[in-house]
């Protein structure tokens, strides 16, 4: 099964394009924290400001990439549990 689903993983790898738009909507975020920062907003503010932008971003442009390594690790680390 191990096979089957890297097989799949090579065949869906996030484009360029969208790969490219997440590097920008981050450095967006990144940026937009700083300002607050430097404008002496909490850095607890700050910190759910990021969370937040990340979460609406992971729903808006999804890492299918990254969701299938959690994925295949979760699945390794139950298979050696039990």
């Amino acid at each position: 099964m191990g096979a089957i689903v890297k097989e799949q993983s090579i065949c869906t790898r996030m484009d360029a394009k969208t790969r490219l738009q997440r590097v920008e909507a981050l450095e967006t975020i990144k940026n937009k924290a700083l300002e607050k920062a430097e404008r002496g907003e909490d850095s607890l503010e700050v910190r759910d400001f990021v969370t937040s932008a990340k979460k609406e971003l992971a729903y808006e442009l999804p890492d299918e990439d990254a969701f299938r390594k959690a994925m295949n690790a979760t699945l390794a680390y139950k298979a050696k549990k039990g």
